[in-house]
C-alpha cells in the first residue's frame, strides 16, 4: 500500500480519492453484471433502470475530477504522488467508457427482447465473467499499487479476445444460415464487442498502474516489457 503522510489533510485526499474510485468500479462492474442478466433473462425493465443508472457513474466521475484538480492546486504533489492522480484522472475516464458500455448492452438487450431469442447464451455470458474480472483486477492493482495483478491483467486479455472472435464467427455461421437472423446475431455481435472493448478499457487501467508504481509507460506494445 502506498505510504502514510505527514500531512493528515493530504492523506485523506488521498484515502477519499481512491475510496471514490472504487465506488465507481464498483458502480460499473455492477451495471455488466445487471445488463448481463437483463439480456439472459429477458428483462427490459431490469435493463431501463441500467440506462437509468448511468447517471450515478457520470456523477462519480465529476466528483473524482473536482477532487484531483483541488488535490493538484491545493497539496501541490510530487513525484509518486503526482503520478497517482494523473493515473486517477486517466482512469476515471475507463471508468466512465465501461458505465456506457453496459448502457450499451443493456438497449441492445430491450431490442433483442421484442423477437425471440436467436440462440443459447453459452459463450456470451462467460466473455462478461472475464471482462467483468479484469476490471475488478485493474482496479484492485491500483488500489494496492500491485504490479503483478495489473501485469495479470495485460496477460488476461488475450483469453477475452479469443473468446470474443469465437463468439463472434458463430453469429457469423448464424447469418449466413438464414438472412432472418441478421437483425438479432448483429444485435448479438455488437454485445460482444461491448463487452471486448470492456476489457480493453480494464487494460488501460492496468498499463497506468505500472506507470503509477515503476514511472514506466507501456501503453504502447513496443515499450511493454512485463519483466522489467
Amino acid at each position: 500500500m502506498p505510504s502514510m503522510h505527514t500531512d493528515k489533510a493530504f492523506e485523506a485526499d488521498l484515502r477519499d480519492l481512491r475510496e471514490k474510485l472504487l465506488a465507481m468500479g464498483a458502480k460499473v462492474e455492477n451495471l455488466i453484471v445487471q445488463s448481463m442478466k437483463a439480456l439472459i433473462d429477458r428483462d427490459s425493465a431490469l435493463a431501463e433502470k441500467v440506462v437509468a443508472a448511468d447517471k450515478d457513474v457520470n456523477r462519480l466521475e465529476v466528483d473524482i475530477d473536482e477532487l484531483c484538480r483541488k488535490i493538484l492546486a491545493l497539496r501541490q504533489p510530487a513525484a509518486s504522488d503526482l503520478r497517482l492522480i494523473t493515473t486517477a484522472l486517466k482512469i476515471v475516464t475507463d471508468l466512465e467508457r465501461i458505465g456506457d458500455l453496459a448502457v450499451n448492452i443493456a438497449e441492445r438487450s430491450i431490442d433483442l427482447n421484442q423477437a425471440p431469442p436467436l440462440a443459447p447464451y453459452v459463450d456470451t455470458p462467460r466473455l462478461a465473467e472475464l471482462a467483468q474480472r479484469q476490471v475488478r483486477m485493474s482496479l484492485d492493482a491500483f488500489v494496492s499499487g500491485d504490479v503483478a495483478k495489473a501485469e495479470e491483467v495485460l496477460r488476461g486479455d488475450d483469453l477475452l479476445d479469443a473468446l470474443f472472435l469465437k463468439i463472434f464467427n458463430e453469429l457469423l455461421a448464424y447469418m449466413m444460415e438464414d438472412s432472418r437472423n441478421i437483425r438479432r446475431a448483429t444485435a448479438l455481435m455488437f454485445i460482444a464487442k461491448h463487452l471486448e472493448r470492456i476489457g480493453d478499457h480494464a487494460l488501460n487501467v492496468a498499463e497506468m498502474v505500472v506507470y503509477m508504481v515503476r514511472g514506466k509507460d507501456i501503453r504502447h506494445p513496443q515499450s511493454r516489457n512485463l519483466a522489467e
